[in-house]
């Protein structure tokens, strides 16, 4: 007994064997996760607190400790295959994991903590705000990337956004910005509806997040609802500055009118495309006597007509958009290998505290 308990609280470095190839070192305590990206090797994820699914990894060999329940975000059928969270998964031993996704040539920008002031605050629908925050210095990322934002003093605990801009324009202003979406009872995003937060200090941690435009020639197939709108639009915006010569289709999902925000700012993105770019709201829930002449259901209800089968797909927005419109695009013949996505996750779909 007093092994297993020894064994099980070690407090060794771990070595981690990625793919057969790739080693890191975990410290005592670190998940597989976190000492990646210390490491500067791009396992995949997104929201790292184990509701996203996508740094989903299978364990070869060794044992890990998981630190929360991963059975609600794993199937039944990737459990009995090994499958483990990297995220919420620290080495008990030395381990070896198989990494399907394991890319070696995207973004590697540094992790860094800056100390900025809340400067913008824009309201973009009845329950979306821009926030917009001076930097003393750039903070280099990926356009489609996420920050970590803390109040000091007020909210300690750190919340996730999508950069909202693209990275070449926050570089030039030395700035960032973010919509945030107002979450029943979320503190963070709540304490952010209001314009007096103005003047405040913020920490802006980041960049972190597997979302970032691949190099590809095929076209492109962008979904997003709610403030999902954000990590895309930066991404489309940066892809502009680049000349990117692809077919665009970008459907975004609101429930009426009113929740449709940054139409002009799509507009212009699509009139500076140098090919051919179909911007397609879809509204869910628009009153059936409206002026509206767009298309109306779910924003899965405008994919199949538009889909011929090589898309690169993109997405973000809420956890059940993301999962219908992967389970509709499996039924058009699109691989896994396709598709990137960014899950926005609330305290209803993760243990963690969030927005």
């Amino acid at each position: 007994m007093f092994m297993m308990l020894k064994e099980k609280f070690s407090k060794k470095p771990r070595a981690v064997v990625l793919n057969g190839n790739n080693r890191i070192m975990t410290e005592p305590g670190e998940t597989i996760l976190q000492a990646g990206l210390r490491q500067n090797i791009r396992l995949p994820h997104n929201c790292r607190v184990g509701g996203c699914a996508e740094c989903k990894c299978k364990l070869v060999s060794g044992k890990v400790k998981e630190l929360t329940e991963s059975a609600y975000i794993l199937s039944s059928e990737e459990m009995d295959e090994g499958y483990i969270l990297a995220c919420q998964s620290v080495p008990k031993t030395d381990i070896e994991i198989q990494v399907d996704r394991l890319e070696t040539n995207g973004p590697n920008h540094e992790v860094k903590t800056i100390q900025g002031e809340i400067v913008g605050h824009n309201r973009l629908t009845h329950d979306i705000v821009r926030i917009d925050i001076a930097l003393p210095e750039p903070l280099a990322y990926a356009s489609g990337q996420y920050a970590e934002l803390r109040l000091p003093g007020i909210i300690d605990q750190p919340r996730a956004y999508s950069f909202a801009v693209a990275e070449s324009v926050a570089q030039d202003n030395s700035s960032v910005s973010f919509f945030i979406r107002e979450v029943p009872g979320g503190e963070m995003s709540t304490h952010m509806q209001d314009n007096t937060v103005i003047g405040s200090p913020v920490s802006v941690e980041g960049p972190y997040g597997d979302f970032w435009l691949r190099k590809a020639v095929e076209p492109m197939l962008c979904v997003a609802g709610g403030s999902g709108l954000a990590p895309l639009k930066s991404l489309l915006e940066e892809a502009v500055t680049q000349n990117i010569q692809r077919p665009v289709t970008f459907l975004f999902g609101a429930r009426t009118q009113a929740d449709l925000y940054c139409v002009t700012d799509i507009e212009k993105l699509a009139n500076a495309w140098p090919t051919d770019f179909n911007f397609i709201p879809v509204l869910s829930n628009e009153p059936i006597d409206s002026d509206w002449q767009g298309l109306r259901g779910f924003v899965t209800d405008g994919i199949e007509e538009r889909v011929k089968g090589d898309e690169k797909v993109y997405m973000c927005g809420p956890p059940p958009m993301i999962d219908a419109t992967i389970a509709a695009l499996q039924t058009l013949n699109i691989q896994p290998t396709q598709i990137y996505f960014d899950k926005f996750l609330d305290q209803s779909h993760t243990s963690a505290p969030a927005a």
